[in-house]
């Protein structure tokens, strides 16, 4: 793995406005985007926009756009990558590198990039390791040329630039072997699952940063890694839960997010099958966040592509505390009452719902008690002869 240091590199951001998109909506994405990029080391020193009816097929921006960013670039040569908010095709990366002369990465190579950084087991790097060679396969031709001095830095994590030169026969010959590697642990994982019993399986689902791991240590008692950035966990954590001498199974999954590529999820299929295999979803949203209505729509057709859109579901709305709406008239930020706030998502949703704040411990037993009534729920259709306390 190549070294670098965090925090040294200097990005632009670049993100397009489609048709009939709000401008707010604009706003909210690259403000994600710049969320990644802090995440992954980097510091953002200057964002570009532009409007388009169609993307353009050698740059996916606009020539005129193209051109404002390579004078900007001029004038500061402390620049070192571009990154862009949506998927850009290799043609399209490699005639902005040579316009550029530097790193040009989109938003499924940043994600790559934090993931490579973040996977702390043998499983997971092997994981996000077949991941970024499916993603740098078609890229290969032509990359990097301008990097041979580079000792590193955001984007060439992971696989290094000695395997990103070698030739497509041998990289396929890698993603072969790296497929065959995840076979063979997701046989062991099935076994595993297996040989936990008969106990009902709860996991918990959501937009990355939502505090799945923060409830996940209110719940069940334990130490997992929880931090205020994006996709803090990605390996598959499972413990044992018992509530009023009720026992389940409580596991913690990678968030899910806008734009998150299909070949990323089938990379990351073991560690989704918890989800999938799960007899309840423990949906947690961040209600603090101005786009968290846009976020449970996100994870609810993540579900529906794994096929768990189905399964009975908890929603959790998670950072009460931090919630608050514009008060139109005062023009300031006032708190909604948690009784107005659960009236107006009861009326609109057909699954229960908690509202908590996991890092005050707000609403925790009334969190403990709901769920310990769903998983009983699900104990009793499994066992319809077996009486649950």
């Amino acid at each position: 793995m190549i070294e670098r240091v965090r925090g040294k590199e200097k990005a632009i951001l670049v993100g397009i406005g489609h048709k009939d998109q709000p401008k707010e909506q604009l706003t909210e994405y690259l403000d994600e985007l710049t969320m990644l990029c802090h995440t992954a080391g980097a510091t953002p020193v200057k964002i570009f926009t532009q409007n388009l009816s169609r993307f353009d097929p050698a740059f996916l921006i606009g020539s005129g756009k193209v051109k404002e960013i390579q004078a900007y670039i001029e004038e500061h040569k402390e620049v070192d990558l571009v990154i862009f908010d949506d998927e850009l095709s290799p043609s399209q990366q490699r005639n902005l590198e040579a316009e550029f002369k530097r790193k040009i990465l989109d938003r499924t190579g940043l994600i790559l990039d934090i993931f490579a950084d973040r996977a702390q087991t043998a499983y997971a790097k092997t994981q996000v390791e077949l991941a970024q060679y499916e993603y740098l396969l078609p890229r290969l031709m032509g990359m990097w040329t301008h990097l041979e001095k580079q000792r590193g830095g955001i984007g060439l994590r992971g696989p290094g630039e000695s395997e990103i030169e070698t030739d497509r026969r041998r990289i396929r010959k890698r993603i072969a072997l790296l497929r065959d590697r995840l076979v063979d642990v997701d046989r062991q994982m099935t076994t595993q699952r297996r040989n936990r019993g008969q106990l009902i399986r709860v996991s918990l689902v959501g937009y990355t940063n939502a505090g799945k791991s923060t409830i996940m240590n209110m719940l069940s008692h334990s130490n997992v890694f929880a931090e205020n950035a994006l996709f803090a966990t990605l390996d598959t954590t499972v413990r044992k839960v018992t509530f009023d001498n009720t026992t389940f199974l409580l596991s913690d999954t990678v968030g899910f997010i806008r734009k998150l590529p299909t070949f990323l999820i089938e990379s990351f299929k073991s560690t989704l099958d918890e989800v999938r295999e799960a007899d309840l979803l423990l949906h947690v949203v961040d209600v603090s966040h101005p786009s968290f209505e846009e976020h449970i729509k996100i994870v609810k057709q993540t579900l529906t592509e794994l096929k768990c859109a189905d399964k009975p579901m908890l929603t959790v709305f998670n950072k009460m505390d931090l919630y608050r709406i514009q008060n139109e008239e005062e023009d300031e930020m006032v708190p909604l009452s948690l009784e107005g706030f659960k009236n107006s998502f009861i009326q609109k949703s057909h699954e229960p719902c908690v509202f908590v704040s996991a890092a005050n411990r707000t609403n925790v037993e009334e969190l403990r008690s709901v769920l310990l009534s769903e998983v009983r729920k699900q104990y009793s259709v499994r066992y319809p002869y077996m009486v649950v306390n």
